[in-house]
């Protein structure tokens, strides 16, 4: 199965055009909520859909209503991580959409994981070069915490 891509509002127009471009299923935010929808609305929604999320949000780990709201909805959310134009975001992802789709086959949703940009130096050497994925919260995880609490 193809996962379909869901884009934060975040990601803006670009990304998801190009990412279609290359043949990648993706959904984007401005299509199905409007700008002002709260996280946890969209989230819900998103989760219902079994769609994936990519965000540039890395502030999440400091919201925890929406880790929760992501946790609660069954989402595989992927924060992209660097500060780089939405076109390298965007090629970044092609150039690790194999990683990526070995991480949704190895990991149940829920979970947050972050998808990074390779090292300047190899990304000197290779605009192909493709970045790495890494689990940042499990579900597991998530629970454990919020026993522990």
């Amino acid at each position: 199965m193809t996962p379909i891509f869901f884009t934060d509002r975040n990601l803006g127009n670009l990304i998801p055009k190009l990412l279609r471009k290359t043949g990648i299923n993706v959904e984007k935010h401005s299509d199905h909520f409007p700008d002002d929808a709260r996280d946890e609305e969209w989230l819900t929604e998103v989760g219902r859909r079994n769609w994936y999320c990519l965000t540039h949000d890395r502030r999440i780990r400091y919201k925890p209503n929406e880790k929760d709201a992501v946790m609660r909805a069954g989402i595989g959310l992927f924060i992209l991580i660097g500060n780089a134009t939405h076109q390298e975001l965007a090629n970044n992802l092609v150039n690790t959409l194999h990683k990526i789709q070995r991480f949704i086959e190895k990991h149940n949703r829920p979970f947050i994981a972050k998808i990074y940009r390779p090292s300047k130096k190899f990304r000197s050497l290779s605009t192909r070069r493709p970045g790495n994925v890494k689990l940042w919260l499990s579900h597991e995880e998530w629970t454990k915490r919020n026993i522990e609490k």
